[in-house]
């Protein structure tokens, strides 16, 4: 007797078989849509129903997408934004070194024609730092005795006086501004050569002018100008102009407060006049009698004195 499973495990085709069977439907599927388009109702149907799943499963990558370009871009933007600052600031700090060194060529050049026009040798510094002290105004510039500098010669810029060299080292020096209570410089009134002696310290820079009678030909606005008689700083550099005038009859002196003309606190070149310096003169004065004492003593004993005939 055959044996035959039972109809409830009863086997269908083939698997061959049915492969051959969807291969050749899809087959012939492909060519009636190619050739007839008769599938794109159903196709267009079956996107529609099936679009928002499609969307619902594409949420989760949509999600992930979204929150890393909103890290990348913001991070790309602040990127864009420092880079932008840091422009900004390299821009502005270059503006600002191009307009100073603007000002420094020009003062230099103001500078080179007021060193033309003093009768004296000069040497070109720049400030290094300024000391900063309570009682006094002070400033250390690049070149000392090794370059010729000594104490006592004066300073000046385009305008005018800036102080004088109180202190040298080889390489650099101390410059005591105009404006500090130990400087004083003798000087006269341009319109009508009243002479008279600045000195600082009085008022934060400012200058007095120190013993003057109440009743002096002096008024606002009148330009003081180096005397000579010290024989330190040339004749005719202007020094300050006089700000304000109080006269006190009762004291018989007038109390005058002077601004300098020169860029103490502008400036960073200035020009350090080569003249003599105080020891050098004193010096000087000092070499004068005994170059005259060979005239004081009696002559050489070649030379006789005649015999006088009785």
């Amino acid at each position: 007797m055959q044996y035959s499973p039972p109809s409830f495990f009863k086997q269908g085709p083939p698997a061959l078989v049915r492969l051959a069977f969807f291969v050749f439907l899809s087959l012939v599927m492909l060519v009636v849509d190619t050739r007839m388009r008769a599938l794109d109702a159903l196709r267009e149907a079956v996107s529609v129903v099936l679009y928002p799943f499609q969307r619902v499963m594409l949420l989760p990558r949509d999600g992930v997408r979204y929150v890393a370009d909103f890290f990348e871009v913001n991070s790309s933007v602040q990127q864009e934004i420092e880079l932008m600052r840091r422009q900004r600031i390299e821009m502005a700090q270059s503006t600002a070194q191009a307009a100073q060194l603007a000002s420094e060529n020009a003062q230099l050049r103001r500078l080179l024609g007021a060193g033309e026009r003093v009768p004296a040798p000069a040497v070109l510094v720049q400030v290094l730092y300024e000391s900063r002290d309570a009682f006094s105004r002070r400033l250390i510039i690049d070149k000392g005795s090794h370059y010729g500098i000594s104490a006592g010669m004066p300073v000046i810029d385009d305008g005018g006086v800036v102080g004088q060299v109180v202190r040298t080292s080889p390489m650099t020096s101390e410059v005591a501004l105009l404006t500090d209570r130990v400087q004083s410089i003798p000087i006269q009134v341009l319109r009508n050569g009243l002479r008279g002696i600045t000195s600082g310290g009085e008022i934060p820079g400012r200058l007095g002018l120190r013993f003057m009678a109440s009743d002096a030909d002096i008024q606002v606005g009148d330009t003081l100008v180096t005397s000579g008689l010290d024989g330190i700083y040339p004749e005719g550099l202007p020094v300050a102009t006089v700000e304000s005038v109080e006269r006190d009859a009762s004291s018989g002196f007038a109390r005058i407060l002077c601004k300098p003309v020169a860029g103490v606190d502008r400036y960073r070149h200035f020009l350090v006049l080569q003249t003599p310096t105080p020891q050098e003169l004193l010096g000087a004065t000092g070499d004068e009698p005994s170059k005259s004492e060979p005239s004081k003593k009696s002559p050489p004993s070649s030379i006789k004195p005649r015999a006088t005939s009785r």
